[in-house]
C-alpha cells in the first residue's frame, strides 16, 4: 500500500481549486463572488463539509486495510508511509547546478601556489553561472541586432507612444471625474442638477456682492455682456478659483469650493447672461460677445 499526497496538502489544493472555478463562472461585476453571494458561501461551505468527510472516510478505508495486511506487509507499510515526502528532482535539479568537487577530490585540482599556507584550487565555474553567463551572452547579440542594427523597437518612440495614451486616458477619466476639472478642462455644464447645484452656491456665497439675480452690487453686473477677466467659461471658472484683481477683486474660493462646485457656479453664471436684473449696475470692463450660451430651466 503507498500512501499519496498528504491530507493537508491535498484537502487546500481542492478547496481553493473548486473556489477558483466558482469564481470564473459566477458573473458577480469583479466582486468575490463569496463574499457577494449567499448561495455561494453556503456551497463552499458544503464542499468544504464533502472534502472532510471524504478524508475521514478514506482514513478508516486506509485503517481497515491496513488491520488485513500480513505482518510482512504492515512492517512494510509503516516504513513507507515514514518516509520523508521530498522534492527530489529539484534536490537533484540543484546539485547539477551547483555541481562542485568533493573533499576527498580537492587533492587532484590543488595548484602548485603557495601564500603563507594558503593554496588554491582549480574547481571550474558552477554550472548556474556558467549557464547565467551564456544566456547573458545571447541577449545582448538579440539587443544589438534588434536595436542597433535591425531597429524594429525603438524605447524612445515606445515611451512617447505610452505617454500619448496616458494622456488620452486622463482626459478621458477627467470627462467623468468632476472633481478634476480645472481651468483648462472646464466645460458648461447643462445638465439641470449640476446648474441647480451652481446656483445654491450662487446663493450662499456670491449674492452678497453680485445680487440674487445677478444684477450687481459690490461685485460687477454678471447679466450683461461686459466681463472685467473675460466672459468665456473657462476664464469665469478662473477667476472664481484664483480670485479677481488684486487689491480689489474677488477673493480665490478654490480653498473653500471643490472643483466641481465651481463648475457648477461658473455654468449657473453663465446662464444668467441676458436676464434682466431688477437693478442692473452700469456694465464694466469689455464687450464679450457669448457664443450661444444655453439658459437655465
Amino acid at each position: 500500500m503507498r500512501t499519496g499526497t498528504p491530507w493537508w496538502i491535498r484537502l487546500p489544493l481542492l478547496f481553493f481549486a473548486i473556489w477558483g472555478l466558482m469564481e470564473k463562472f459566477m458573473d458577480t461585476d469583479g466582486r468575490l463572488a463569496i463574499l457577494e453571494n449567499r448561495g455561494a458561501q453556503f456551497f463552499m461551505l458544503l464542499v468544504l463539509l464533502i472534502l472532510i468527510s471524504m478524508e475521514l472516510i478514506l482514513g478508516s478505508i486506509e485503517n481497515i486495510m491496513f488491520h488485513t495486511l500480513s505482518e510482512e506487509g504492515k512492517a512494510r507499510y509503516l516504513a513507507q508511509k515514514e518516509r520523508k515526502w521530498e522534492w527530489t528532482w529539484a534536490k537533484a535539479l540543484m546539485a547539477k547546478l551547483t555541481k562542485t568537487r568533493s573533499m576527498e577530490e580537492e587533492k587532484e585540482i590543488i595548484i602548485d601556489h603557495n601564500y603563507d599556507g594558503i593554496q588554491e584550487l582549480d574547481n571550474v565555474l558552477p554550472p548556474w553561472w556558467v549557464y547565467l553567463f551564456y544566456g547573458c551572452i545571447v541577449f545582448a547579440v538579440v539587443y544589438l541586432v534588434r536595436f542597433h542594427i535591425v531597429g524594429d523597437y525603438n524605447q524612445v518612440e515606445e515611451y512617447e507612444r505610452k505617454m500619448e495614451e496616458a494622456r488620452l486616458a486622463v482626459a478621458e477619466y477627467k470627462k467623468t471625474a468632476k472633481d478634476l476639472v480645472d481651468a483648462s478642462t472646464v466645460e458648461f455644464l447643462s445638465e439641470a442638477s449640476d446648474l441647480a447645484a451652481g446656483k445654491v452656491v450662487f446663493t450662499n456665497n456670491c449674492v452678497i456682492c453680485h445680487m440674487a439675480d445677478g444684477g450687481g452690487g459690490i461685485g460687477p453686473n454678471l447679466t450683461d455682456d461686459h466681463w472685467i477677466l473675460g466672459g468665456d467659461i473657462k476664464d469665469v471658472f478662473n477667476t472664481i478659483s484664483e480670485g479677481g484683481r488684486d487689491g480689489k477683486g474677488m477673493v480665490p474660493w478654490k480653498q473653500s469650493l471643490k472643483p466641481v462646485e465651481i463648475a457648477q457656479v461658473a455654468s449657473y453664471i453663465m446662464t444668467l447672461v441676458g436676464t434682466e436684473p431688477a437693478n442692473p449696475k452700469a456694465p464694466e470692463g469689455d464687450l464679450y460677445e457669448q457664443p450661444a450660451t444655453p439658459q437655465g430651466e
